[in-house]
C-alpha cells in the first residue's frame, strides 16, 4: 500500500514533464502500461470468465468513466498545484459513501456526516486560496474535482465488475476499454499526440498504472478501510513535496489548514466504513 500511494505520488510530475498534451499523456499511460496488465492477467491463470454482454457493457462503461477521470484530473494538473490535485483529485474516497446513502436510501452516520463537513470546509478553502493565488488555479482544482467523481462512476462501476471478475482480469479488461477514449479525447481537443521523448511517458505508465494501481488493487483487499485511508495521505505529502522542490509551490498556512481538513475527512470516512 505504501509503494503503491508512493507511486501514483509521482504521476502528476511525469504528466508535467511529458512533451505532449496532458490528455495524451494520460491515453500513453493506459496504451504503454495495457500490455503488461493484460500479461499479468493472463500469467496468473486469471483469465476473464463468464462475459456476458451486460457485464461487457459496465466495463465499458467503467472505461469510458475511467478515460473521462483521467482526463480531467491531467487537465487540472497542469492547472493548479500538484498537492490541490492529488487532493481534489482523490475526492472519490467521500464521493463514494454518499452514493451508498443514496443506493441505501439512508443517511449518513455521525462520522461520516462530520468527515463530509470537514472535506467542504476543507475544499472551500483550498479552492479560495487558489483563486487569490492564481485565478486559473480555481480551474485546476475544480477539473480535479471533476476527476474524482468521475473515479467515484469508476468505483461504482468496478465494484459490479469485480463481483464477477478477479481483480487482475478486470483491471485488464477497464484499462483495455478507456484506451480509444482517450484518444479521441486527446485528439478532439487538438493536442500534440505524439512526443519526441519517452521517458516521462514511460516513468507515467509504469509508475501510475503498474505499479501504483497494480500494488492498490492487491492491497486493498489484505487491509482495513482505516489503514487504507491513512496511507491514502501519502500521496498529497509526496506530491506537495515535489511541488515545492521542483516548481516552488509552498504552501500557505491556510493551504495547510485546508489540507489537513481534507486529510482528516478521508481517514474519518475510511474508520465510518
Amino acid at each position: 500500500m505504501v509503494i503503491a500511494n508512493l507511486a501514483l505520488a509521482f504521476g502528476p510530475w511525469f504528466v508535467r514533464l511529458a512533451d505532449v498534451g496532458p490528455v495524451a499523456a494520460a491515453f500513453w499511460r493506459i496504451t504503454l502500461a495495457a500490455p503488461l496488465i493484460v500479461l499479468l492477467a493472463g500469467a496468473t491463470g486469471g483469465r476473464p470468465r463468464g462475459l456476458t454482454p451486460g457485464l461487457l457493457i459496465t466495463v465499458a462503461l467503467a472505461g469510458v468513466a475511467f478515460a473521462a477521470d483521467l482526463a480531467s484530473w491531467h487537465l487540472g494538473i497542469v492547472r493548479t498545484t500538484l498537492a490541490n490535485a492529488t487532493l481534489f483529485g482523490n475526492a472519490a474516497t467521500l464521493i463514494f459513501p454518499i452514493y451508498g446513502f443514496i443506493a441505501a436510501r439512508a443517511l449518513p452516520n455521525l462520522y461520516q456526516a462530520f468527515a463530509l463537513l470537514l472535506a467542504g470546509a476543507g475544499g472551500a478553502l483550498l479552492m479560495g486560496r487558489s483563486y487569490q493565488a492564481d485565478p486559473r488555479h480555481l480551474a485546476g482544482d475544480l477539473l480535479s474535482l471533476l476527476a474524482g467523481i468521475l473515479y467515484a462512476v469508476y468505483f461504482i462501476a468496478m465494484a459490479r465488475v469485480r463481483a464477477t471478475l478477479a481483480p487482475l482480469p478486470a483491471l485488464a479488461l477497464s484499462t483495455l476499454a478507456s484506451i480509444l477514449p482517450l484518444l479521441f479525447f486527446a485528439a478532439f481537443l487538438g493536442e500534440r499526440i505524439l512526443p519526441g521523448a519517452w521517458g516521462a511517458l514511460i516513468g507515467l505508465a509504469l509508475c501510475s498504472q503498474v505499479l501504483g494501481q497494480g500494488l492498490m488493487i492487491y492491497a486493498l483487499g489484505r487491509l482495513s478501510p482505516l489503514v487504507v485511508g491513512i496511507a491514502l495521505l501519502i500521496q498529497p505529502v509526496v506530491a506537495a513535496t515535489i511541488g515545492w522542490l521542483r516548481y516552488g509551490e509552498r504552501l500557505a498556512p491556510a493551504d495547510l489548514i485546508g489540507a489537513l481538513l481534507v486529510a482528516a475527512a478521508l481517514v474519518l470516512v475510511r474508520r465510518a466504513a
